[in-house]
């Protein structure tokens, strides 16, 4: 098992007291931007398994998710509002935290005892629990409020759970070279609130500057990756620059559009780099095109909003 200083930025605060719109850790308030009108819903996380069915059984049983065809079509794992889908691969997929996706998580009510819980259930956690009240920086030396672990998923896919005031699929926290401008990116091209705080670091380690933005019932976390790089030193033995997404445990995440041609032709003007082109299937009942992000990380356009079938 390996130790590291999660953070699951939420929940923590609603617990330590501090206001959870801040989207980070910072005892001055955040910086927010006025709210723009939303040009994208959260869709889905795509992973890379092996066994893909196996990996749909994994995530339903450990969490709080269900079984169900997208599109009447395709086996996935429904999450409240968003989808989790998977593609075979013959050869399990590189892991290691050097892309611009570090984990996706849900909440725990009572942590202590869903970890329990779990390894009961035979769990293996990349983390164990781990208490990290102080982090907020206003409960020196707080313990017993917010607790956080890593669960080890299908193919070494990282889960965090984490204390808050739900079980639900709740967050995804990324790595960037420069947070600020990654959430600056996310703000222009698909109109959400970003929240930016200063650089900070906790226990030793650069948790900022760091950014935030809310996309539906889905929390995005961006940290600096110089946390990655030291506490996660081995990973980056042998590179320098962060790796794409592509082809890697977690592949891409997926927005949902209304449009999807006049999105794709809005952001080739505004100089975002489409990597596929629009595509259907399932006889035009699914049209999807992938561009890139900030950070090398793949993201998929899905024209019409989740839903399960």
């Amino acid at each position: 098992m390996r130790t590291a200083l999660g953070v699951s930025l939420v929940g923590a605060m609603m617990l330590l007291g501090m206001n959870p719109k801040a989207g980070a850790f910072e005892q001055a308030a955040a910086q927010e931007t006025a709210p723009p009108t939303a040009l994208a819903h959260f869709h889905h996380l795509h992973l890379n398994a092996t066994d893909p069915a196996a990996a749909i059984n994994f995530y339903t049983s450990k969490f709080d998710s269900e079984k169900g065809k997208f599109a009447g079509l395709l086996d996935g794992v429904w999450a409240q509002k968003s989808w989790m889908l998977f593609t075979k691969v013959s050869s399990p997929p590189p892991w290691e935290l050097t892309s611009a996706i570090w984990h996706f998580g849900w909440g725990a009510e009572d942590m202590k005892a869903t970890y329990q819980k779990q390894l009961d259930s035979g769990t293996k956690f990349f983390t164990p629990l781990t208490d990290i009240s102080d982090i907020g920086g206003r409960n020196p030396g707080a313990t017993g409020l917010f607790y956080y672990a890593y669960v080890e998923g299908p193919d070494r896919s990282l889960i965090e759970l984490n204390t808050a005031q739900h079980h639900r699929f709740g967050h995804i926290h990324m790595f960037s070279e420069d947070p600020h401008s990654a959430g600056d990116w996310y703000a222009k091209h698909f109109g959400i609130t970003r929240r930016v705080v200063a650089a900070r670091s906790y226990r030793d380690v650069p948790i900022g500057p760091s950014a935030s933005f809310t996309m539906d019932n889905v929390n995005v976390i961006i940290y600096p990756v110089a946390y990655s790089r030291k506490v996660y030193a081995d990973h980056w033995k042998n590179q320098k620059e962060m790796s794409s997404t592509k082809g890697r445990v977690v592949d891409h995440i997926g927005f949902s559009v209304d449009n999807l041609a006049e999105t794709i032709d809005r952001l080739r003007k505004d100089g975002v780099k489409i990597t596929d082109e629009i595509k259907s299937a399932a006889g035009g009942k699914i049209k999807y095109a992938f561009i890139e992000g900030p950070d090398k990380i793949r993201i998929e356009l899905v024209e019409g909003h989740a839903k399960k079938e």
